[in-house]
């Protein structure tokens, strides 16, 4: 690799080098009236102390399985029929089934939002403790640098339909997943590699490489700490093609050359070669089933000139695709005013609830979809 020899993780590292167990509460996140929102649409629910209107049951995904994982399947209170119900697959880093990135700390928890929200609209949810978070000691330790997303997040995104669909209460034809982030990216290689989803809601994801994605947030990094020869130099780095020579370098890798380069946070070379070889656009061509593309112009993470617009490159034709973009929103779905990268840490940290808009929009696309 040259100069920059490791662009990868800059904003949220992928792995930790310790596993974490997490605490999770049930009680409902509030508006300022007290409670959470409802979707306006055919069925307008809201929580109540005495009888509340979603019930969560905690589930293990690979139960019997070295990789068993705490979750929640968060449904509502009374049942009628069969209903749908959605995978909540997270994005890059540790993260606990309320979505929280071990690496943030933030008090928000876009996931505990999303399926309580959906629960209270006649919408089961799945949600659970990413590998990573759970086992994140012991997948480095075994796995080395063979570790792939499909360790981390594939397979129990997998499992997770899996559970649901052997439910009886859920609707086995109607089982979606929403990709957060790297989640978003995986979304349609989750579901053509046994999935098999009813729709997929890619939820600030992205069909470029991860690679291009980082360098991208590096370079944004460095124009905002960086100044004057420095700056510049980095800047012309970049403008030579670097992320293009370093795609290429990886690419030029045996797996058993790429599995013993590891770099800072864990992952080897082998983990970004896995990757490179199955881009998002493969899988998507391929795939008939509604999509819902979700994208906050405010996102300094993922980006509405670059990943929006190629999504739209890629979908834009069909007709069972809906593209939202959402004003005034961040990486999470939440109110996003910060511009600089360097600061979005600070605003992570503001108590937040994932936008009631993007709540009923999900809503409205599972009941049509």
């Amino acid at each position: 690799m040259k100069k920059l020899t490791v662009l990868f993780l800059i904003v949220i590292l992928i792995f930790a080098t310790t596993a974490c167990n997490s605490t999770n509460s049930d009680v409902p996140n509030q508006n300022s009236n007290g409670n959470l929102p409802a979707d306006n649409g055919e069925k307008e629910t809201s929580p109540d102390a005495q009888t509340p209107e979603f019930i969560s049951e905690s589930i293990i995904i690979g139960d019997g399985t070295p990789w068993e994982l705490a979750g929640l399947l968060t449904l509502p209170a009374n049942i009628e029929g069969k209903i749908p119900a959605v995978v909540l697959v997270h994005g890059s880093g540790p993260g606990n089934m309320d979505g929280v990135p071990l690496a943030l700390s933030t008090p928000n928890t876009p996931f505990k939002d999303i399926a309580e929200y959906l629960s209270l609209n006649g919408i089961a949810a799945i949600r659970y403790d990413k590998r990573t978070f759970t086992h994140g000691t012991k997948m480095l330790t075994e796995l080395g640098g063979s570790l792939t997303v499909f360790e981390e997040t594939i397979e129990d995104a997998i499992l997770a339909a899996e559970l649901l669909r052997a439910d009886p209460r859920i609707d086995e034809n109607r089982v979606y997943i929403l990709g957060h982030s790297l989640g978003g990216m995986l979304a349609p290689r989750i579901h053509a590699m046994g999935g098999n989803f009813a729709g997929l809601i890619l939820f600030a994801g992205s069909p470029r490489s991860l690679i291009e994605i980082l360098g991208d947030q590096q370079l944004l990094i460095a124009k905002e700490t960086m100044e004057g020869e420095a700056l510049a130099e980095v800047i012309a780095l970049f403008e030579s093609g670097i992320i293009a020579e370093q795609t290429a370098e990886i690419l030029a890798l045996s797996d058993d050359e790429a599995k013993a380069v590891i770099d800072p946070s864990g992952a080897s070379l082998y983990y970004y070669k896995d990757l490179l070889i199955n881009p998002a656009s493969n899988f998507i061509k391929d795939i008939t089933v509604p999509f819902l593309v979700m994208h906050a112009d405010n996102d300094l993470q993922v980006f509405t000139d670059k990943d929006f617009a190629m999504y739209k490159e890629l979908l834009g034709d069909r007709d069972n695709v809906t593209f939202k973009l959402y004003e005034g929103l961040n990486h999470f779905f939440m109110p996003g005013t910060v511009t600089n990268i360097v600061d979005i840490l600070d605003e992570y940290m503001i108590k937040a609830n994932v936008d009631e808009q993007v709540l009923r929009d999900i809503v409205a696309w599972i009941r049509a979809n």
